[in-house]
């Protein structure tokens, strides 16, 4: 498998090389590296040539690297039943920059999209009705960035005087947010089956 799925990456390096800036299989899956410009055009050329026929959108999500130039890799995943291979593509931006929608070759990119705008903040260009899809109205921030706070910005709860939902900033102390990373079991009094062992050594 994997020497078909190198046989594949030689080719679309080869007939597509003004989109192609990287390819590899690792663990046996093949990974594309895709200019963003092209990314539309590559898509649907991966859909329709016979030699690909990667007809369905699996999913797509991002991976957030505050620390890097190119801050996101928004993940495309592809499947052809016809060859029997799966196919990642990615594709690297900077904070500021949108990546083309690719509704128009794949209608069902459109939740996907808009998930991985929602979660992540990411701008799809031509995308007909980019909005938030999973959290609600009025949220702020996104939380699948890595600097996005675990506790969130807001509470939402039922208030029973005022019979309804209210919103309330999170008010965490200082305290709370330190972490030592020890075990929940170390300095137990209880000594679990097997532990004796350890300490014998």
């Amino acid at each position: 498998m994997s020497e078909a799925l190198k046989e594949l990456g030689a080719l679309l390096e080869l007939k597509k090389s003004d989109a192609v800036l990287g390819w590899d299989v690792t663990y046996g899956e093949l990974n594309v590296d895709v200019a963003p410009s092209q990314l539309v055009a590559f898509v649907e050329f991966l859909k329709t040539d016979q030699s690909c026929q990667f007809s369905s959108l699996v999913d797509i999500t991002a991976v957030d690297y505050p620390g890097r130039a190119k801050r996101f890799d928004v993940v495309y995943h592809f499947l052809s039943m016809y060859q029997n291979h799966r196919i990642r593509l990615r594709v690297s931006i900077r904070e500021e920059e949108m990546v083309p929608s690719i509704i128009e070759v794949h209608p069902s990119a459109n939740w996907f999209e808009r998930e991985v705008f929602d979660m992540f903040g990411i701008l799809f260009s031509g995308h007909p009705d980019l909005r938030r899809i999973l959290t609600d109205y009025g949220f702020r921030g996104y939380p699948l960035r890595k600097d996005f706070p675990t506790t969130g910005y807001t509470e939402v709860r039922y208030d029973e005087a005022q019979k309804r939902v209210v919103y309330e900033p999170v008010k965490l102390v200082q305290e709370y947010r330190q972490f030592d990373f020890m075990s929940p079991w170390e300095g137990a009094e209880y000594i679990l089956p097997g532990d004796d062992k350890a300490a014998a050594k």
